[in-house]
């Protein structure tokens, strides 16, 4: 089992999401601490952070060596044809 810990940026982030967004990703965040049966992970390349969690709109990136760290939250906006 691993120890999830979060910065206070993360949790920060988190206060100002929504409810329902918000309980959907503790309960996503908390199936980390088993890392291999965690669902819509993926290993960061080239990037500040080592992992990402896919949860709905949102992106927690987050950093693992002996214990998990919550670093980041990012709200993912819908893309159409004014984005680029």
């Amino acid at each position: 089992m691993n120890r999830i810990e979060w910065t206070r940026k993360a949790l920060k982030q988190l206060r100002k999401i929504p409810n329902p967004a918000k309980t959907l990703i503790s309960e996503k965040v908390g199936t980390l601490e088993n890392l291999t049966t965690a669902a819509n992970i993926k290993k960061l390349t080239d990037h500040r952070y080592d992992y990402r969690l896919r949860v709905g709109d949102y992106r927690v990136f987050f950093n693992y060596a002996a214990r998990i760290e919550i670093v980041f939250i990012q709200e993912v906006k819908k893309r159409d044809e004014r984005t680029y």
